[in-house]
């Protein structure tokens, strides 16, 4: 690839990445002073994240702009830093989200969870008292579950609809209870209940309470988090396809500046 083009794709690149940057620190900032506390628990990731993208770009482009062999050979260390960072975290997801999935249960269509089908490592975060604490506290503001009886005005529509896995989980007690369904957010507790799982005892209709001490409540959240971290695993695929691209383009413009030093 020749000097000209090398540059002046590595130039536009970074200059594309740190404006992405300015934005996605924007969006930091804009969450720093949101109300939502489990918003605001995101900001500094999501600020550090920007102020690292910020500061890749600059080096890349200045290095770009002034052919410095010096700046590309940072760029291209802290590149291949990215990469090979990226290529462990995919692999690791890919391993963590493998086990678990949901049960069927006859006459429902959703389906229901249970937390000892998910891998250990998602065991370890939901046991841990002080990570579900902070978790349960969000899913209590989120208002899911008091959601349900507005959506669901008969109990018919609720046995049919797709709940989500936190709703499934949190927002009601197990099928194996048998507690009989008064609205999409209400179960008679008088029924006395033969199962042995413990979520029967715990689970109560008051909306702090329902279902968020439940095993079936972490391993609803075990399964919305298994989702989400195999959508991005699959999105850091595609990025490190692309900034492979960008690391070979970034090796033409230093080993093209380096020629152009020599000469000089």
């Amino acid at each position: 690839m020749g000097m000209g083009t090398s540059t002046f794709v590595i130039r536009w690149v970074n200059l594309l990445t740190m404006l992405l940057a300015v934005a996605v620190i924007m969006f930091g900032v804009w969450m720093s002073t949101h109300n939502d506390g489990c918003r605001r628990s995101l900001t500094f990731p999501v600020l550090a994240l920007g102020g690292f993208i910020f500061l890749i770009s600059i080096i890349g482009f200045l290095g770009a702009c002034k052919r410095s062999v010096a700046l590309l050979w940072i760029y291209l260390v802290v590149l291949l830093i990215v990469l090979i960072a990226i290529l462990v975290f995919t692999v690791l997801a890919f391993i963590v989200t493998n086990n678990g999935s949901g049960h069927t249960n006859p006459g429902l269509r959703y389906k229901e969870y249970k937390l000892n089908d998910y891998s250990s490592w998602f065991l370890k975060q939901l046991n841990n008292t002080n990570h579900w604490k902070r978790l349960k506290s969000c899913l209590v503001k989120s208002e899911q579950c008091r959601e349900l009886s507005k959506k669901y005005k008969t109990i018919k529509q609720l046995k049919s609809a797709e709940l989500t896995p936190i709703e499934a989980g949190c927002c009601r007690p197990p099928s194996e209870c048998g507690y009989p369904a008064v609205n999409g957010s209400y179960y008679d507790l008088s029924f006395h209940s033969i199962s042995s799982n413990k979520d029967c005892k715990l689970y109560k209709n008051l909306r702090t309470i329902k279902c968020y001490n439940c095993d079936s409540c972490k391993a609803g959240v075990a399964q919305y988090m298994k989702t989400e971290w195999r959508l991005v695993a699959m999105f850091n695929v595609v990025l490190f396809l692309v900034l492979s691209m960008v690391y070979f383009v970034g090796c033409c413009a230093r080993r093209n500046a380096a020629s152009y030093r020599s000469k000089a």
